[in-house]
């Protein structure tokens, strides 16, 4: 029976406000940590270096993490790698992270998941699940992935998921290897009754090197998908009309990593974001508490453009995904334009923006 003293509220509803009334105090809400780099698939547009840099976080090193995260105020944790199910303690860990309390959500292509690990997932289910799915057909997904039969592995491994009811999303990121399957993802994601969500933005790997880029779809092309879809027609149009007149900074960070958010790496360093790596603080040889309340607003957040670089005035800055981190990885400086993004910015402007004559700022 429901108490009738208790109001009922959506799940939306309760994010939102949680967020608007934490992000004043600098809470860190959402954190997200690679249990690996290490992967069993090659993709061509990853980021990461899957060859391990040094020694990984142990499952103790990870929980006490977890114990510090949580006591400063972590509630949302994206359990992310590389691919994390390769980890031997992988379950141990994304157990420890649910007894916490924290709202999991776990990152994984799919290929690795079993019967047991899909029945464990059902006893102690995520939040949610997502899974990268890079094409609709074999010959593309894995000229994707580089890894014969992984296509047929990530299938089972979304069958074996939905046959327990769990929730899952299915995700991928548009590039030109793929870019003529993705409205076919898509039919396939709404023929699971799954949500689908796509990222047509292609980073330098953390190393710096510009491989990545090399599978980029055109600025054109990024905004076309865009108007190919009602839903995000009309999602970057509500977005324009809220962020219309978003003013001008002269602070380096603008959004909310280092304020609610927060990254850890699977060495232990804590930074603002996955895609800012730094400055970084070690987590190992100090505390969460201090890395988060001490280290990131004095060596981060306190930043500010010390150039006359064009992001800090432009009017799109809202639209452009052009953050300090990825012009540290594409321009090796993070007050540097990257002019991918800033060209797909201004299309969207000239699209979607209610005040179209932004679109020729630059």
């Amino acid at each position: 029976m429901d108490c009738p003293h208790i109001p009922r509220t959506s799940y939306s509803e309760f994010s939102e406000k949680i967020h608007t009334k934490i992000r004043q105090n600098r809470t860190p809400l959402n954190g997200s940590i690679e249990l690996t780099f290490r992967c069993n698939l090659n993709c061509a547009h990853c980021y990461c270096t899957h060859q391990p840099l040094k020694k990984e976080l142990s499952f103790k090193e990870v929980c006490r993490i977890f114990d510090e995260a949580s006591e400063a105020g972590c509630l949302w944790l994206l359990i992310t790698g590389g691919e994390p199910l390769l980890r031997d303690d992988f379950l141990d860990i994304y157990t420890y992270a649910k007894k916490k309390g924290m709202i999991t959500t776990l990152f994984t292509n799919g290929t690795l998941i079993t019967p047991y690990i899909a029945d464990y997932l059902k006893d102690y289910p995520p939040f949610v699940t997502e899974i990268s799915v890079y094409g609709i057909t074999p010959q593309v997904y894995e000229n994707v992935t580089g890894v014969s039969d992984s296509f047929y592995r990530c299938m089972r491994g979304i069958d074996l998921l939905l046959g327990r009811n769990l929730p899952l999303r299915i995700k991928t990121v548009a590039m030109s290897i793929n870019k003529n399957e993705m409205l076919a993802m898509e039919r396939f994601a709404k023929q699971l009754g799954l949500e689908f969500r796509y990222d047509p933005v292609i980073n330098p790997k953390l190393d710096g090197s510009k491989e990545p880029c090399q599978v980029r779809i055109t600025p054109q092309k990024a905004v076309e998908l865009d108007l190919a879809s009602q839903k995000r027609i009309k999602e970057w149009k509500d977005f324009c009309q809220e962020f219309s007149d978003y003013p001008p900074s002269e602070k380096l960070y603008v959004c909310a990593a280092g304020l609610d958010a927060f990254h850890i790496d699977p060495y232990g360093a804590l930074s603002v974001c996955v895609m800012s790596r730094q400055p970084s603080y070690d987590i190992l040889s100090g505390s969460f508490q201090e890395g988060w309340y001490e280290f990131i607003p004095r060596a981060v957040l306190s930043q500010r453009f010390m150039t006359d670089f064009r992001c800090a005035q432009c009017a799109v800055r809202s639209l452009c995904d052009t953050c300090p981190g990825w012009a540290q990885l594409e321009k090796g400086n993070p007050e540097a334009p990257v002019e991918y993004l800033c060209q797909i910015a201004h299309l969207r402007a000239a699209h979607f923006s209610p005040r179209k004559e932004v679109a020729g700022t630059r």
